[in-house]
């Protein structure tokens, strides 16, 4: 068993592997020896050094014109619960943001269709990139996933290239990539049927990566999805940079898993689902699987402390991560749901994290550059 597992995963690192191979990789159950071989990989990629940023999300409103069935966080205009931060609002977190020595904002939204500036939901978002530029001078403005850009070029009815340039013209830095969920068709059509496609998904990608922005790539696991369909999505994922790689432009920072929380969702997929928080072991395994498969294409891997804790975010370095994520400051779209991580970490909490595994740690940029000090 042991050579038998030794030899698919020799086949990961270096190529997209077939689908098939992909599949009996993700079907491992989660053990000591597949554990090892993701945590060898991690250490011959990027080394022993945890790292983390110092950020702050800004949620700017929960209004949503969509109902995807797993959100606890959207909200109808005027329901118990809504909000849209004005400019000032958002301007201040942010000012404390940076006095609290964040480098990166992470800002995303509800699909809100009054979002509008001279009715336009370009020049909205436009202005409130430069709104928190103002107040917080050389923040990385890491903002507005590939729903959101599609969102605003179907409000406006222009091309995606042209948000894209207006965007990027009013500050941003780079983009999260939320909207994922499971790149497959069957899954999405029962799990966010109003959501972009997973070929549109796809599409805003390479053109955000063709305009020389640097996005993440997620993965919402732990639901509906089979073996198959992670397969699927991770290969995606794997493909996906190499044309990147092929047109000399950086692609995918980082890969962050995201377990599916059940806590708050709605009743419906909750009883599918049978599970209000992650499957800890499971979700061990496909952060090793995750390593294994996306090998040299993605490096930089990341567990999300507020869907698994600290603790589980922290054993997770030990199954292929090397990165902690970011303090957050104020998460709200997966504490809606029932999260147990918590919304904020400090700085302190992230380094004695790493310390607990006798391994070095460092703060990073939004693009993984370096911060002086490592211990």
């Amino acid at each position: 068993m042991q050579q038998q597992l030794s030899d698919h995963l020799e086949i990961a690192p270096t190529s997209a592997a077939s689908l098939d191979s992909a599949v009996w990789l993700l079907a491992q159950p989660p053990t000591q020896l597949l554990r090892q071989q993701a945590d060898r990989l991690r250490q011959a990629l990027v080394g022993d050094t945890v790292t983390y940023v110092v950020n702050r999300n800004l949620n700017f409103t929960n209004h949503c014109l969509q109902h995807c069935s797993f959100c606890a966080f959207r909200r109808d205009p005027g329901a118990e619960g809504a909000y849209w931060h004005s400019f000032d609002t958002l301007q201040e977190r942010a000012a404390e943001a940076a006095r609290l020595g964040a480098t990166e904002l992470c800002i995303q939204g509800g699909l809100n269709p009054e979002a509008r500036l001279q009715g336009s939901a370009l020049r909205y978002y436009q202005a409130l990139l430069e709104a928190l530029k103002q107040a917080a001078p050389g923040m990385h403005l890491h903002a507005f996933s590939p729903q959101e850009l599609l969102f605003i070029a179907q409000q406006d009815r222009v091309p995606l290239q042209a948000v894209i340039d207006g965007v990027l013209a009013s500050g941003l830095g780079s983009i999260p990539g939320t909207a994922a969920e499971v790149l497959d068709e069957a899954v999405r059509a029962r799990l966010c049927p109003e959501k972009l496609s997973a070929r549109e998904w796809c599409a805003v990608v390479l053109q955000v990566h063709r305009s020389g922005l640097r996005s993440t790539a997620t993965l919402m696991a732990g639901h509906l999805e089979t073996s198959r369909q992670r397969a699927g999505h991770l290969l995606t994922l794997v493909a996906l940079q190499q044309v990147a790689w092929q047109h000399s432009q950086a692609g995918f920072s980082e890969f962050v898993l995201l377990p599916f929380i059940g806590a708050q969702a709605p009743a419906a997929l909750r009883k599918r689902v049978g599970r209000d928080q992650p499957d800890l072991p499971a979700m061990l395994a496909l952060t090793a699987q995750a390593r294994l498969l996306l090998g040299r294409w993605i490096v930089n891997h990341q567990p999300s402390w507020v869907k698994l804790t600290l603790a589980g975010a922290t054993e997770a370095l030990r199954w292929g991560c090397n990165d902690l994520g970011g303090t957050l400051m104020e998460e709200s779209i997966t504490s809606a749901a029932g999260a147990l991580g918590g919304t904020a970490q400090s700085v302190e909490a992230l380094r004695a994290a790493a310390r607990s595994l006798q391994r070095p740690v460092r703060e990073r940029t939004t693009l993984y550059g370096l911060v002086p000090t490592c211990v």
